[in-house]
């Protein structure tokens, strides 16, 4: 009775952590590292861009504690839940030779001797990531995958299958999706059948890799837009998510209510938790805080446009003067140079003129000195 119920949460998650991971247990959820999203587009860019083929590569990390030495670190016993389903982290990836017939699926190349060089040299460099699984460019799951998924099974024991669609068209989702092959068990007593099951999926990053990620996404953004543009886009975009989620939930609880489908107790729950996350907007002191806070964004919009629109005139009488003063110097100059000019043949004319006052007297000497002489 002296335990409360965090302490009991965090003993249950402190047990569970603890205890080893079971390696026939199916793994349920996926952790993807950005050097993998890298690694994966580096790999189709240089080999099936502009192409319908797909390229294969091998996925390396460990079946560990979700938050044990990463960033993303999950408290109490959402982590202990993490540890008990057996959460695939995947830290690294590499490229292997693939070749499939397009004609026929069911013929198709992969390069043994190459992966398990790559691996090889992995391992020297650091020895906790193994072979956990493989990765395609897809987009989606095809008919060779299963066979291609049993030659991993020589390598690990349930190798994990994440699609990663390196042109995604949604912007709103994560660019990948996670399966595990699962043996299905028919109660009529047919053989079993192969099949691939889907597993959650979610990015995540160790701190290195999110500074890394940062100075990318700093070089590669379009100068050309605002900041405020960029935060602007940024909500709308976390608002379109935001529509979508609300779109399945309203799908889920409409197919329930018709029977469709079962009722999940889990997802209830959670749907119950956000409504009661949501604030009371019937409490006036609450919507009087929304109107001032509101209004002094306003405020502070509205002063922002009347600065913005004085900048402008500014600019633009500045740009008024600049040119009128641009064209009286121009003015001053062909004026100048009219002057030069004007000066130039004013000597031209008087230089002619002395000359041939010289001629004429030399003409009327040389005339006065012929009658002398007669």
């Amino acid at each position: 009775f002296g335990c409360s119920m965090a302490d009991k949460a965090d003993n249950a998650a402190e047990a569970a952590a603890k205890k080893p991971s079971n390696p026939s247990v199916l793994p349920q959820n996926t952790i993807v590292h950005p050097l993998v999203l890298l690694s994966a587009t580096d790999h189709y860019v240089r080999v099936a861009k502009d192409t319908s083929k797909r390229v294969v590569g091998v996925l390396l990390g460990a079946k560990e504690v979700a938050g044990e030495r990463d960033s993303w670190k999950l408290a109490g016993a959402h982590e202990g839940l993490y540890a008990a389903q057996d959460v695939v982290n995947i830290t690294n990836s590499f490229a292997v030779p693939f070749e499939e017939d397009d004609k026929d699926p069911k013929i198709w190349f992969l390069d043994h001797n190459y992966l398990e060089n790559m691996f090889a040299m992995f391992k020297k460099v650091n020895a906790r990531e193994k072979i956990v699984g493989w990765y395609s460019t897809g987009p989606k799951i095809r008919s060779a995958d299963l066979d291609i998924n049993e030659v991993f099974k020589k390598y690990t024991k349930n190798p994990v299958l994440v699609i990663i669609d390196v042109q995604p068209q949604d912007e709103l989702g994560i660019p990948t999706d996670a399966y595990v092959a699962v043996e299905e068990v028919k109660d009529d007593g047919t053989p079993t059948r192969r099949s691939f099951q889907h597993l959650s999926s979610e990015i995540g990053a160790e701190e290195a890799e999110e500074i890394g990620v940062e100075h990318l996404l700093r070089d590669i953004k379009d100068t050309t837009v605002s900041t405020l543009a960029e935060r602007v886009n940024a909500k709308l975009t976390s608002l379109k998510g935001l529509k979508a989620r609300l779109q399945d939930i309203h799908a889920y609880l409409e197919a329930v209510a018709q029977g469709t489908m079962p009722v999940n107790h889990e997802i209830t729950f959670l749907i119950q938790e956000i409504f009661n996350l949501l604030p009371n907007l019937s409490v006036e002191e609450l919507v009087r805080s929304f109107s001032v806070k509101t209004n002094d964004m306003m405020l502070v919009i509205y002063i922002s446009s009347l600065i913005r629109s004085v900048i402008a005139l500014h600019n633009l009488i500045n740009n008024k003067i600049n040119l009128k003063d641009a064209e009286n110097e121009g003015d001053k100059d062909e004026k100048k140079k009219k002057e030069e000019k004007d000066k130039k043949d004013k000597e031209a004319k008087d230089k002619d003129g002395k000359g041939k006052d010289g001629k004429d007297k030399d003409g009327k000497e040389k005339k006065g000195k012929e009658s002398k002489g007669g």
